[in-house]
């Protein structure tokens, strides 16, 4: 049977002692977690007193610069794509760090794990760095403790539910 790019996508896998990480199952829990933080945000916005463009910013001005954050409350289509790029490429990022770790045991520690990982990726995000993006100290509220939280658990139930579903070759 020819190759083809699907199967060779569902194929590709990391390998380091002790895992194989499927690369379909990771991107499947990145992007799956990488929407539920999305949106989210976006629905609770309101909640910090902002519209659901100011978290867009945020996020923007990372590459961007700090040009991205005004006004906060207006829609810009360069500023929203630039933090859908972002976000879904940090999402994939954190999702090889998480896959490492989590090695899809079960749908329930997994999960747990993920949430535990998604409060540090806050710490991480809100504390860490600020010294290099110090408007992200603006946003530092309960809702983007939850919104953390949910990304870390969709991160890791996604990636559990993946792992079983596209297991790497053997």
């Amino acid at each position: 049977m020819p190759t083809t790019l699907s199967n060779r996508f569902h194929n590709f896998h990391f390998t380091v002692p002790g895992s194989h990480i499927s690369a379909k199952a990771l991107f499947c829990a990145a992007f799956a977690a990488g929407a539920v933080f999305l949106v989210l945000m976006l629905a609770m916005a309101p909640l910090m007193g902002a519209t659901p463009w100011a978290p867009t910013r945020l996020i923007a001005a990372i590459t961007m610069g700090r040009e991205a954050l005004s006004p906060p409350d207006t829609f810009d289509s360069g500023a929203v794509s630039a933090a859908i790029i972002i976000h879904f490429a940090l999402s994939v990022v954190y999702a090889v760090v998480f896959a490492f770790i989590a090695k899809g045991r079960s749908l329930a520690s997994d999960t747990l794990l993920g949430a535990a990982f998604g409060l540090a990726l806050y710490v991480v995000n809100f504390y860490g760095f600020t010294f290099l993006f110090p408007w992200f100290a603006e946003a530092r509220h309960w809702v983007t403790i939850v919104a953390h939280l949910a990304f870390g658990a969709a991160l890791g139930a996604s990636y559990a539910w993946a792992a079983r579903r596209y297991p790497p070759p053997r």
